[in-house]
């Protein structure tokens, strides 16, 4: 299976074999149409804080995604280890619960492009933020663009077929100036 190339931010690895889990400790992020909405309405608090140190990696699977049926996946892998808050975050000195995640893209022409983007994104600390859940604790979760946390169930489930996911992303995307 062919692998990405791995990004990592900081020094935090984690040698623990990788679940993807949509959700961790039960707790995930909104929905992708919440997400999208909050980001356009202006209620995104991306800039309150700062995606924590954590790693993004993709590798190819041989299997298609509802509405790409000619293509294979791109299964893109996010690890973000437990940590202390820095000042950038909204509780310095406090802890914070890391995450794991997993997000789908069509390996094709738009899926790359998107995969390209994510990664510049990723890059630039906007994928991913530190928020305080509906019990209080502080977790990481995705920010102001939106992510395919299911190969399948559809748009209510975060998941394929998208007709308009790969468009929606890539103007998200280029509104915080990536191309």
């Amino acid at each position: 299976m062919p692998v990405g190339r791995m990004n990592i931010m900081g020094s935090g690895q984690s040698s623990e074999k990788l679940h993807c889990n949509r959700y961790l400790n039960g707790q995930g992020p909104p929905p992708l149409v919440q997400q999208a909405n909050e980001w356009v309405n202006g209620m995104d608090k991306e800039l309150n804080s700062c995606q924590p140190e954590g790693q993004m990696t993709w590798v190819i699977l041989h299997r298609d995604l509802p509405g790409f049926p000619d293509n294979n996946t791109l299964q893109i892998n996010y690890i973000f280890p437990d940590g202390i808050q820095t000042e950038k975050q909204p509780h310095p000195g406090q802890p914070y619960a890391g995450l794991r995640l997993c997000a789908y893209l069509p390996d094709n022409r738009e899926g790359r492009k998107v995969l390209r983007g994510l990664d510049k994104a990723f890059n630039q600390q906007l994928l991913f933020t530190v928020t305080t859940n509906k019990d209080g604790e502080d977790m990481v979760t995705t920010a102001s663009i939106p992510l395919k946390t299911q190969p399948d169930g559809g748009n209510k489930a975060d998941g394929y077929p998208d007709p308009d996911y790969l468009k929606t992303v890539r103007k998200l995307l280029k509104d915080k100036g990536i191309e």
